[in-house]
């Protein structure tokens, strides 16, 4: 399926691409029964079949939504269109910390703000026995940091349920810092 500008997914109407990567394409939308904008990320049908990544998929969209947490990617709807699966997530405007990474030192204060948010993210996946495994924070243009990609966590063994997710991460960064003056 070739998604366009104007095609929709159920109530959402695709205005424009904002990405891909290896677990789908990312798309700017319109909610049209809410009237607001949002990120509809596609898993193409080509990749669909391959039961590895659609069971990757779909434990991306349970993890994040199992979480409500203002550091946490916000997950709105799930559905299928033409055996293409998707998420409907709230649009994030920014960019990824590692873009302000390689830009330069990130001042001290800034630093430890994020790694607050960061942390306050995580604790609360931890609460619900969701490892991450792959963090790549997002800053959005208001400087809240986002937790987003679940796709490759792990569900931890909590309060008699046994963990289901065995994926692993794909690598760790380090930010530098400078200190503020």
């Amino acid at each position: 399926m070739t998604i366009t500008p104007n095609l929709r997914f159920a109530h959402y109407e695709i205005l424009a691409p904002l990405g891909a990567g290896g677990m789908g394409e990312v798309y700017r939308a319109r909610d049209t029964r809410l009237n607001r904008e949002v990120a509809i990320k596609v898993l193409p049908a080509s990749v669909a079949n391959d039961a590895d990544r659609l069971r990757r998929f779909e434990q991306e969209a349970r993890a994040t939504s199992a979480l409500n947490h203002p550091n946490i990617l916000t997950i709105y709807d799930i559905g299928t269109r033409e055996d293409s699966p998707y998420i409907v997530a709230e649009l994030l405007e920014g960019e990824a910390l590692r873009a302000q990474i390689e830009q330069g030192a990130i001042a001290q204060r800034k630093a430890i703000d994020y790694a607050q948010q960061i942390a306050a993210g995580l604790a609360a996946a931890h609460e619900k026995g969701i490892t991450h495994r792959d963090l790549k924070p997002f800053v959005t243009k208001d400087g809240r940091v986002k937790i987003l990609d679940f796709g490759l966590a792990k569900l931890t063994e909590q309060k008699g349920r046994k963990g289901v997710w065995e994926i692993g991460g794909s690598g760790r960064y380090t930010p530098r810092v400078s200190p503020t003056p």
